[in-house]
């Protein structure tokens, strides 16, 4: 067993991390137009720097911006794709966390027009991340996968008069996507991450039940979702390693769904054409280890074993025993580690400090040197 010199990385990070104060405070600034946007881009550009700094002070040979330019993981991508739009209606969703539960009420999003893209998104955030990351670490860009921009609304946000054949919609948003991976690889990405919570979510039963509600078919939503996203993933150039995040949900140190991976586990490992898988294991909402029995050979799964939820360090030694329970259904060298999920999905964060936050950073570090060497 060895350290990998390409993505995923024995010791990775999903994505996010939480925004420092002057960042949230020029925000604030920004939306009551007391700055310009020059003058927020200045302050954004700053914090990550530090940032991407701190990453590579823990360690981690991968960086992200920490999506310091984002309010929203998904959302500030999905409405820039050609055809989407905001919608007037909220959408409303339930998260858990041991105090109770907690309502998110998010604007939805509607499909008013052909989907398509126009210019890649992103594109100038990542450009800037990786002039200011080392030659030693691989700059990661991270965006939602496809299924987002069908899975909170269904078939109802997507207009009928523009597609009649729903099957038309996946097609363009697969061609879209394909547009989006090609130029990201111009760009010099070599490293993209597609997030999707759609086929972590569809492992719950009451998530399934949602789906139906809402006119979908919950037992093969999964394949579909699968099948858009590889149309999309054909266009992938040589050198470049996709890995995709499988999350449960995180606001505010809260989650929506629960559920072992046993529903998507099958198709999900065999079909999805993604070199690896970012997948929560931090607590029992996720289940087992028995579901990596399906990944083949030559994928690798990023083992979800810190959580992100709250500030309490895992000890070395009971990573160790996770890794080594993982083990049992794939082989030690398909594996690596990470955070749960992101630190701070949308600018809010979870409900940990930043100290905390790269404590358990380090800690992925010294575990995957003690397990990889």
């Amino acid at each position: 067993m060895t350290q990998r010199t390409t993505p995923p990385f024995r010791a990775d990070h999903v994505g996010s991390l939480l925004r420092p104060p002057e960042l949230h405070e020029a925000r604030q600034k920004a939306a009551r137009n007391e700055i310009t946007p020059a003058e927020l881009k200045a302050v954004e550009d700053a914090a990550i720097r530090d940032v991407v700094a701190a990453q590579r002070k823990a360690g981690l040979r991968s960086a992200t911006d920490g999506e310091f330019r984002r309010s929203s993981w998904h959302m500030d991508f999905i409405y820039q794709l050609d055809g989407v739009s905001q919608s007037d209606e909220k959408l409303h969703v339930k998260f858990h966390n041991a105090a109770g539960d907690l309502e998110f009420s998010p604007p939805g999003l509607q499909v008013d027009g052909k989907v398509g893209l126009s210019e890649p998104i992103f594109a100038e955030h990542f450009d800037f991340l990786a002039s200011v990351t080392d030659p030693e670490v691989t700059p990661k860009l991270t965006i939602p996968s496809p299924s987002m921009v069908y899975y909170r609304g269904g078939r109802t946000a997507v207009d009928e008069t523009v597609y009649p054949d729903l099957e038309d919609f996946f097609s363009d948003l697969s061609v879209a996507y394909g547009k989006q991976i090609a130029a990201m690889g111009e760009h010099g990405c070599r490293y993209l991450q597609l997030d999707d919570t759609s086929l972590a979510y569809l492992n719950d039963p009451k998530q399934r039940e949602l789906v139906a509600r809402m006119g979908g078919d919950a037992d093969t939503l999964h394949l579909r979702n699968i099948k858009t996203m590889n149309a999309a993933l054909a266009h992938k150039p040589d050198g470049m390693a996709i890995t995709t995040h499988l999350c449960r949900g995180n606001f505010r140190s809260s989650w929506a769904a629960e559920g072992s991976y046993d529903f998507v586990a099958e198709a999900l490992f065999n079909e999805l054409n993604v070199d690896g898988y970012f997948l929560e294991f931090d607590d029992e909402r996720s289940g087992g280890f028995e579901p990596l029995r399906f990944v083949p050979k030559g994928k690798y799964v990023v083992l979800g074993l810190v959580t992100t939820k709250r500030g309490e360090l895992e000890s070395l030694e009971s990573l160790q025993r996770r890794i080594e329970e993982a083990s049992r259904y794939i082989d030690v060298d398909q594996l690596c580690l990470s955070p749960q999920c992101g630190f701070s999905s949308t600018e809010e964060g979870n409900d940990l400090t930043r100290d905390e936050q790269f404590r358990k950073l380090e800690r992925i570090v010294e575990t995957a040197d003690k397990v990889w060497g």
